[in-house]
């Protein structure tokens, strides 16, 4: 599996590329290529022009959950000519209409309108995306200390309901030496993800995790995620996005981490 950085909060040094308080990697399994989110403006388009990476042959986009900052990049992408139709993969919550402090955060499109341009494959359950990676649908929610807080709200029949963010999911990569994670932003608990793809691929062997963890300042959590990454000798640690530089310190202090900014190229 090849990943590529798209979009990202940070770039990395000396590579001109932009950056934009979001997340999009272009992933590649053999043959198959796509996206796993979209970024939050047209830098997707940008970055990928000047990667040269043609996204008019794409015909896959993932998305880890409904928020803006991972969605509103298909206004872009959905304008580009391609020879058939996008196939949009994701948890039935993340068309949902969601709002925070009366702000719209949800995607630019309503999943009516998107099933009209596009082909929806929304799913609460495992999903396979190519022949190694897998869309892990909705992650049950087991660690005590990755306790569940509202974001918002959404809209669900009539009603908006407190939005625990059901939808939030990551792809899994199963390669010989093991599973690699791939996270938008974790709303999820980042161990609680790491536990699902497990038992999903049936492989106890953690390489390497990468994406948002969702977490902003050193407390108990932050302490018991560093005990399970260390107990489960996960070697290669990727934090990025929405993950605030003093707990990514806090990590490197007692495991390695590597930074992430857009251009980074990853290869497992």
């Amino acid at each position: 599996m090849r990943l590529r950085v798209l979009v990202d909060n940070n770039t990395t040094i000396d590579e001109y590329y932009w950056g934009e308080p979001g997340v999009c990697y272009y992933i590649e399994d053999g043959e198959a290529a796509f996206l796993f989110d979209v970024g939050y403006s047209d830098l997707v388009i940008k970055n990928a022009a000047a990667m040269n990476i043609d996204l008019s042959q794409l015909s896959t986009i993932v998305l880890s959950h409904g928020h803006d900052d991972h969605t509103r990049g298909l206004k872009s992408l959905l304008a580009i000519n391609r020879p058939e139709p996008l196939q949009i993969i994701a948890h039935p919550h993340a068309l949902n209409y969601k709002e925070c402090d009366g702000l719209k955060i949800s995607a630019p499109f309503t999943r009516v309108e998107l099933a009209e341009r596009c082909q929806l494959k929304l799913t609460r359950t495992p999903l396979k995306v190519t022949e190694n990676i897998t869309f892990l649908g909705e992650v049950p929610r087991v660690m005590a200390f990755e306790k569940p807080e509202p974001i918002g709200k959404q809209q669900l029949g009539d009603d908006l309901t407190d939005d625990y963010l059901l939808d939030d999911s990551a792809l899994v990569y199963q390669g010989d030496a093991g599973i690699t994670i791939i996270t938008g932003c974790s709303h999820s608990g980042i161990c609680n993800i790491i536990e699902y793809a497990k038992t999903v691929t049936e492989d106890q062997r953690v390489c390497a995790v990468i994406g948002g963890f969702h977490l902003f300042e050193v407390n108990d959590r932050v302490e018991q995620t560093i005990d399970y990454f260390k107990n489960n000798q996960i070697k290669q640690i990727y934090p990025c996005h929405c993950t605030a530089f003093a707990v990514k310190a806090a990590i490197h202090a007692r495991t390695s981490i590597t930074e992430v900014g857009v251009g980074l190229e990853l290869n497992w």
